[in-house]
């Protein structure tokens, strides 16, 4: 029986000894990498959607975000249909866009799924923060306050807690 013990603890030094020399080894191996490489973030570290960034535009981008969604007397008193006042469960986004001096005719609006592209003399480039149904929504111009309304339906999310 000693025997077996001497022989199993001989048996976990070496395994111990052949781990951490090659723990060290991957260690080396990805600061050489990262030493040699010239890109200055990995491509994990990208946020999704830069590729719309206008990084050279200097001009103000002045918006508010406000999340929407539909609450009924059964989810004020009972909550029988288990929203909760997170973004998860929210059905649209109301996105206002301060624009002065500008008329409704000069306003050119794009939508994908998670951007939002205004061409005025104002421009404003607009990441947004959950993905939209890019074919539904309404805008809408209001003159006196030199404010567009863009609203936008979301697409249905997987709330965690609804069953």
């Amino acid at each position: 029986m000693e025997c077996l013990g001497v022989s199993s603890y001989q048996n976990l030094q070496a395994l111990s000894a052949l781990l951490s020399t090659q723990q060290e080894e991957d260690e080396d191996e990805t600061a050489y990498t990262k030493k040699t490489s010239k890109d200055i973030w990995s491509e994990e570290e990208v946020a999704e959607g830069s590729q719309y960034d206008d990084l050279a535009d200097p001009r103000p981008q002045p918006y508010e975000i406000i999340l929407k969604q539909s609450v009924g007397t059964e989810d004020l008193f009972l909550g029988l249909s288990q929203k909760d006042p997170s973004s998860m469960c929210c059905e649209a986004m109301l996105v206002k866009i301060k624009l002065p001096d500008t008329k409704a005719k000069d306003v050119f609006l794009d939508l994908k799924e998670k951007y939002l592209d205004l061409r005025t003399p104002k421009k404003l480039g607009l990441h947004l923060p959950h993905p939209i149904q890019n074919q539904e929504g309404k805008a809408q111009f209001f003159s006196d306050r030199q404010e567009l309304e863009v609203t936008l339906l979301m697409k249905p999310m997987d709330c965690i807690n609804m069953q």
